[in-house]
């Protein structure tokens, strides 16, 4: 029912940051389903554990890890996004790192909508796996 409602849509048209838009969504979403495997946590904790997560820092460090692992589209996908004007800047981030997370979720929301599951999955589990790994990424 709901794919029929959005048929009308052209993924492939969205500006960088309407990708963005629906990646900060899709990576919130996934990084909290990831940390619920983790076994059971506190509530605080598991806060704490995914602002790790989702910081602008943490999604910079994690698109550099991926780049290798881009095709063309992707790589062309992160580097529009990239380089989008948000029009703000942020307050917890260097522009830089931020502009490199918008990348990121970007490469996030096209993923999603194009419908490529097992490729998001494949991205989503490199993230995970350099920011568990990345003991510089604290709170």
């Amino acid at each position: 029912m709901l794919n029929s409602f959005f048929d009308h849509i052209n993924y492939q048209e969205l500006s960088p940051l309407m990708l963005a838009y629906v990646g900060d969504a899709v990576y919130e979403l996934m990084i909290r389903q990831y940390l619920l495997t983790m076994g059971p946590i506190k509530m605080q904790d598991i806060h704490r554990e995914a602002v790790r997560y989702v910081k602008a820092g943490a999604q910079a460090k994690a698109l550099h890890a991926l780049r290798k692992t881009l095709n063309s589209t992707e790589h062309d996908i992160v580097r529009k996004g990239r380089n989008a004007r948000t029009g703000h800047l942020p307050k917890n981030a260097n522009v830089i790192d931020y502009r490199y997370s918008t990348g990121l979720e970007s490469l996030i929301g096209y993923l999603y909508l194009e419908g490529e599951k097992e490729r998001l999955h494949e991205v989503m589990k490199i993230i995970c796996r350099v920011i568990e790994d990345d003991e510089d990424i604290g709170e």
